[in-house]
């Protein structure tokens, strides 16, 4: 792998199957968190493929390339299987891991979740919110692990609200926060369910920055293409005069125009202004498969 030649400073993609720029290899990936080097499988492989991906992992280690990246472990995790198990075929894995992003420090889960605790496609939303965000009130709906919310203190953003009903991912944002030595009084932190905490969003508004991004489907609480627009009819009220919305999504089979034509029927008053690029090692054959981030602002 000659990624690993030259191993990044920071987490990053080195391999991503899924864009479905490399036939056969769709429902892998590579990452590399700090030294860590996880590989996923998205989808559970055939014995063969198994048995000659494994083969081709145990010769990497005794590369010179393997020995001078800096790697201090090789772990296989099967995200398609009961409890997406961790297999460590080199080295000793850490339970948790702290990586940068953008000179950002954040804690991720190894081995416990299917999910780590922070989604490398959104790099460039991160980044954006960074460089946008000073003395701005952001809502961040479904903020998972907080990414955003870091981001956005770090920009200087005069007060964040994160909202997500598991509170176990908030709990690991408030350590995001910590790691980054922020001033948590300018954080506030709702384990709620989004659509009977209208009145709590409300209360603590209004914004100039609102951010969702949310799961394709959350079982009993969200489903994307049905639930969507009622969180998008409802930004008006939330916005203040010159308010801006970076609305996300990362279905394969959902489009950008999902939420240009969504925006349009239920908030048109704010206008779409462009759709934000995804990190080059994230490559899609198709440019709506990706991750979708898009900004608008009202008019």
């Amino acid at each position: 792998m000659a990624e690993l030649a030259t191993p990044p400073n920071e987490v990053r993609r080195l391999f991503h199957g899924r864009g479905r720029c490399w036939p056969g290899l769709e429902q892998l990936t590579v990452d590399w968190l700090s030294g860590q080097v996880l590989v996923s499988l998205f989808k559970e492989p055939s014995e063969e493929f198994l048995a000659q991906l494994q083969r081709m992992l145990e010769a990497l280690v005794d590369t010179p390339i393997w020995k001078q990246s800096g790697a201090t472990s090789l772990l296989l995790q099967h995200r398609d299987r009961q409890g997406s198990p961790m297999d460590v075929l080199w080295g000793e894995s850490r339970e948790y891991q702290d990586v940068m992003e953008n000179g950002l420090k954040f804690k991720l889960d190894l081995g416990r979740k299917q999910n780590n605790g922070l989604f490398l496609d959104m790099r460039y939303g991160r980044d954006w919110v960074m460089r946008h965000a000073e003395g701005k009130r952001v809502l961040n709906l479904f903020a998972y692990t907080c990414g955003f919310s870091v981001a956005a203190i770090a920009g200087g953003a005069e007060h964040v609200v994160n909202l997500d009903m598991a509170r176990a991912a908030l709990s690991r944002g408030r350590d995001n926060h910590h790691l980054n030595q922020h001033d948590l009084s300018k954080v506030s932190f709702l384990g709620h369910e989004l659509f009977k905490s209208w009145g709590k969003v409300r209360k603590l508004g209004e914004y100039d920055l609102i951010i969702i991004d949310p799961p394709s489907f959350q079982k009993g609480s969200f489903a994307l293409t049905k639930d969507y627009q009622k969180i998008l009819r409802r930004l008006p009220d939330l916005l203040t005069e010159n308010g801006q919305v970076l609305a996300c999504v990362n279905d394969p089979g959902v489009s950008s125009s999902f939420l240009i034509e969504g925006m349009a029927a239920e908030a048109p008053e704010l206008v779409y202004q462009h759709r934000l690029e995804n990190p080059p090692e994230f490559k899609d054959i198709d440019p709506e498969g990706g991750l979708k981030v898009l900004l608008f602002e009202r008019s």
